[in-house]
């Protein structure tokens, strides 16, 4: 009987050994919505301990039917993937040690030092880019982000910038509008990313604006204190889920305090129309007012929405071009923190004219940024030709996603 004891607790153990330790992640969502494919994060160094895993082990997700799910392991030591919870439930996942499964790139961007140094980046569902020294070495004053916009949920920008920049392409245009401007116009619109080729374009106009949710610093008359092109940049996560890129700036005055330098991060998860954004001031000495802004463009004045309380400001752009059947772009922000107020503030005729080239003015969510903090918000952007086909559509989104954002997904280990 002994033996057979014996026996019996050697064959637990080596049961024991063939199974892959593991760890429980449950997600939980206390919001009336259902929330689909939304990014949580699990920290690394919780898993590797738990796992007892060395630092160089894989980890894998699998849902509750114990198929893979997507994951990235970020810069900062997060482990990401999407989850799926209905409303008011919570769902377990499990994670354990194992080869992560070949993910088709969601989420990803670069520097194009081709391109004037731009920043430009996209998702399955959006495009951004932002201005870099070369661009503001020219002195062209592109203050705010720039949208282009998407139809298809593959990476598109690489390509876009290639054709419009393509040398011997350019060098050819050069010489027919020499001797056939026709030709040269027409080879030049079969190239670039101005037009749409299938899968969307750059119709947006930014100028010196705030563009399509930039945020700035207010001085003592309430007057904004706009932020030029980046200085530096770190890309510090490439996909496939996650684009993220940290932008520092060069200094500025504001309010008396001097050597004022901005730092942003952003980054952009597979499925979302927003970016995330974490701004931070250094040499800032006292309180100061700090705005997020959409510019509003002549041809649609009043057709935006500012709802403070429920913490999402909202702008219908009819494109650079509103004759030329490019639809609508939507653009918004979103808050996590209640802002003290949200409107429209309109420009004087002169400096319409002279300063902001043309522009209206700005949907404005303004809130109080102390120093030494870190002022977050999400900004991002629809197009009426992929799916947000309606202001109503837009600001539905941008409601829910201000909720969820307030209201985070909890993540527990077990």
């Amino acid at each position: 009987m002994k033996k057979c004891f014996i026996w019996v607790a050697a064959l637990l153990m080596v049961c024991a050994c063939g199974q892959k330790q593991a760890v429980t992640v449950t997600v939980a969502n206390s919001t009336d919505l259902n929330r689909a494919d939304e990014m949580v994060e699990v920290p690394m160094d919780d898993l590797s301990q738990r796992l007892q895993l060395p630092d160089t082990a894989e980890v894998v997700v699998l849902d509750r039917n114990g198929q893979q799910v997507p994951s990235q392991v970020t810069s900062d030591g997060k482990l990401i993937f999407p989850a799926t919870v209905g409303a008011n439930d919570s769902v377990d996942y499990t994670i354990q040690a194992g080869t992560p499964m070949t993910v088709e790139t969601s989420a990803c961007g670069r520097q194009y030092p081709e391109r004037v140094d731009d920043i430009a980046w996209e998702n399955d569902k959006v495009a951004f880019r932002t201005y870099g020294p070369a661009l503001q070495a020219t002195g062209e004053r592109a203050f705010g982000y720039d949208v282009w916009v998407k139809n298809v949920p593959e990476m598109v920008v690489e390509a876009r910038y290639a054709s419009e920049l393509n040398p011997e392409t350019m060098a050819k245009i050069a010489e027919l509008r020499k001797t056939d401007p026709k030709a040269a116009d027409e080879l030049y619109e079969s190239v670039s990313y101005h037009v749409d080729h299938g899968n969307g374009l750059d119709c947006y106009k930014v100028g010196p604006t705030l563009g399509g949710g930039t945020a700035a610093l207010l001085d003592h008359d309430a007057a904004i204190v706009y932020p030029y092109c980046y200085k530096d940049f770190e890309i510090l996560d490439n996909g496939p889920l996650r684009f993220k890129v940290k932008l520092v700036y060069n200094p500025l005055v504001v309010n008396g305090d001097s050597d004022v330098v901005e730092t942003r991060i952003l980054s952009l998860d597979k499925g979302s129309h927003l970016n995330k954004t974490v701004v931070s001031y250094q040499n800032l000495n006292n309180a100061t007012p700090v705005v997020t802004g959409l510019v509003i463009h002549p041809e649609n004045p009043e057709a935006y929405k500012a709802e403070a309380e429920k913490g999402y400001i909202a702008y219908q752009d009819l494109t650079d071009n509103v004759n030329n059947n490019n639809g609508e772009i939507y653009v918004g922000a979103v808050f996590p923190a209640l802002v003290k107020e949200a409107k429209a503030v309109l420009f004087s005729e002169k400096e319409s004219k002279d300063e902001r080239g043309g522009a209206t003015g700005h949907v404005l969510a303004v809130s109080d940024y102390n120093p030494d903090s870190e002022y977050v918000y999400y900004w991002g952007s629809g197009w009426s030709k992929a799916g947000m086909d309606s202001m109503d559509k837009w600001t539905d989104y941008l409601n829910e996603y201000a909720q969820k954002v307030r209201h985070p997904l909890t993540v527990t280990l077990k």
